[in-house]
């Protein structure tokens, strides 16, 4: 009970590492946190380890036991167990699993903003880093079957070339756009000074005509 009760208490300071994480918005306190947050999830994945040692040791002496006094109930008790041991995995996986994808999306969060805070963007994606590979060889140790990545940490001139070859793009659908506007109002200035051009020849026609329909009856 007792490996239990201290098993059960470094998950749930894990997970607190990941709530704690996921409030933070900004990128300053954010990589406090991620920097803070590295070396305590290691001291917590050392007891968890510690913890699950204990625990498979127990189990070997509990299967001694067994077959010493019924040995008719070993093959019963040892699938009790591997069911528990299964479940303890389980519970691990997913508490250190919502961690890494906590520090994942903090590394993500920062790439984003690498503009801003060339500094303090690039020491989050390294804290997430560090993290997600002890994680990682702490689930191998533990055969758990892991799918970690690592964050590549953004390069302020790759973030600022993307940022300028946007605004590029944004101004040269605009320039596009202006143009065709220009083309458009122009022709519609072309076809409106046509129909002006016909209505006064038109005019200029029918007054010359009743000109000389004046003059030859004054004749």
């Amino acid at each position: 009970m007792t490996i239990a009760r201290t098993q059960a208490y470094a998950l749930r300071q894990l997970d607190a590492l990941a709530d704690k994480m996921q409030r933070e918005t900004k990128i300053g306190d954010l990589a406090t946190t991620a920097k803070d947050a590295e070396p305590k999830a290691q001291e917590w994945l050392t007891v968890l380890a510690r913890c699950f040692q204990l625990q498979d040791a127990i189990a070997v002496l509990e299967l001694d036991r067994v077959l010493d006094v019924s040995p008719e109930e070993l093959d019963r008790h040892r699938l009790g167990l591997r069911a528990a041991r299964q479940n303890r995995l389980n519970l691990i996986s997913r508490s250190t699993g919502h961690l890494v994808a906590r520090m994942n999306a903090a590394a993500d969060t920062a790439n984003t903003k690498v503009l801003l805070h060339p500094t303090r963007s690039p020491a989050v994606v390294q804290s997430s880093n560090r993290l997600s590979a002890g994680v990682h060889d702490f689930h191998e140790r533990l055969g758990i079957e892991s799918g970690g990545r690592s964050s590549e940490t953004r390069r302020w001139a790759d973030a600022a070339t993307e940022a300028r070859n946007r605004a590029l793009e944004t101004g040269a659908k605009g320039v596009g756009a202006a143009r065709t506007l220009g083309s458009e109002t122009l022709d519609r200035a072309g076809s409106v000074k046509k129909v002006f051009s016909s209505e006064i020849t038109e005019r200029l026609r029918r007054l010359r005509g009743n000109d000389e329909e004046h003059a030859e009856r004054a004749e």
